[in-house]
């Protein structure tokens, strides 16, 4: 047979077969991608590409290897929905990583989660200071949720016909111990004035600052290595 006639019955074999099983696996592949979700779905894809491709093998047992994978993940469904331990084991758990405006760092390392990630995802949540935080919770599938303080919430200056200052972004001028000298220049201030503001809170040495972000509006905020929370 033609090798283009024989990839495009394989490859229409294929496409129907790994649209049927993702269809019986369900929308949780799609919607909540967790990190047991995204190793099924590239090995059931890879093995569907190949059934199309591969003409050195025969097609069966590629075929196989699809059904015996949505087989396998629909047991393991059927027990994550039984047993919350195996639930925790393969999907994980919801993680808290600020509190009360405070990072808990301990939380971040355990995820390999950066402050990168953290500050990238709360300003597409719409939060541009720390402080407003209550709560923040690192998702099974990686999403951040976030809790709002009852002051930063709900209700606005806008609903009262009140006046406010603009709105200013937070600028990062300690990151990880260490100062960002090119912030500091860009809000017009200098080592020495970072300085008086952590010695104003007891705090002797940069390196016990994990972040300190600087907001035109709210000033400066600290978070530190310790911030005996557990």
């Amino acid at each position: 047979m033609n090798e283009g006639l024989m990839v495009l019955i394989r490859g229409v074999i294929g496409f129907f077969t790994l649209l049927i099983f993702t269809r019986v696996l369900g929308k949780q592949q799609v919607s909540q991608l967790t990190f047991f979700d995204y190793v099924v779905g590239i090995t059931i894809g890879s093995t569907a590409s190949t059934l199309t491709t591969d003409l050195t093998s025969r097609a069966w047992p590629h075929w196989v290897g699809l059904v015996t994978w949505t087989v396998l993940c629909l047991i393991l469904q059927f027990i994550t929905l039984q047993s919350k331990t195996a639930e925790k084991f393969l999907d994980g758990e919801p993680t808290i990583i600020i509190t009360n405006g405070k990072i808990l760092e301990k939380a971040m390392k355990k995820y390999r989660y950066t402050i990168g990630d953290l500050l990238a995802q709360l300003r597409d949540k719409g939060i541009f200071d720390i402080s407003d935080v209550a709560y923040a919770i690192i998702e099974k599938d990686g999403i951040l949720s976030i809790l709002k303080n009852t002051e930063s919430d709900s209700v606005t200056p806008k609903d009262f016909n009140i006046k406010t200052s603009t709105a200013c972004i937070d600028y990062e001028v300690i990151y990880d111990g260490s100062i960002v000298q090119d912030n500091l220049i860009t809000i017009n201030r200098n080592q020495k004035w970072l300085m008086n503001k952590l010695k104003s809170q007891n705090i002797t040495d940069i390196s016990e600052v994990f972040l300190a972000t600087y907001n035109k509006t709210s000033g400066l905020h600290i978070d530190l290595y310790n911030d005996h929370i557990k």
